[in-house]
This record gives C-alpha cells, structure tokens and sequence, in this order.
C-alpha cells in the first residue's frame, strides 16, 4: 500500500459525512451533500488512478466531473419549484 492508495481511503471515509447530509438534510443540504459527495469521488478517482500506475483511468475521472456538474444544474433545475 502506497501514500495515494492511504490517501483514497481516507477519501472513502469523506464520503460519510456527505451521505448522511444527503439522507437527513434540508433541500439545500442534499443539494451540497450530493455535490460534495461528486467531488470527493472524483478526487478519490484521481487517487486510486495514481495510486494503481494506470493513467487511462485519469478520464474517468474527467468524465464524472463533467457529468456532476451537469447533474447538478439539471438537479437544481428540478429543485427551483420548491425552493
């Protein structure tokens, strides 16, 4: 186990905290919660890419960037009639 593969799973345990807001917040909490949640998945992606010496897994990573990013306008999109 290398420094970046200890720094993943410290990344795995970020996520917590993220999905209890999800599962117990506010409208607007959830929304934070889900977007925080979609950049530590990306930084825990461009972790384990470094980690494991396979830079082809580096565009996975770009991919869910930008497919959060527009996930979360669509999703804010949804919310703008409650809020």
């Amino acid at each position: 186990m290398n420094l970046w593969l200890a720094a993943a799973f410290v990344m795995v345990l970020a996520l917590l905290p993220c999905g209890i807001v999800c599962f117990k917040g506010g409208t607007i909490g959830r929304l934070v919660g889900l977007e925080m949640a979609d950049t530590i998945c990306v930084l825990l992606l461009i972790l384990l890419a470094e980690g494991f010496h396979r830079l082809p897994f580096y565009d996975l990573a770009v991919g869910l960037a930008l497919l959060a990013f527009g996930g979360g306008l669509v999703f804010v999109r949804f919310l703008e009639r409650y809020l």
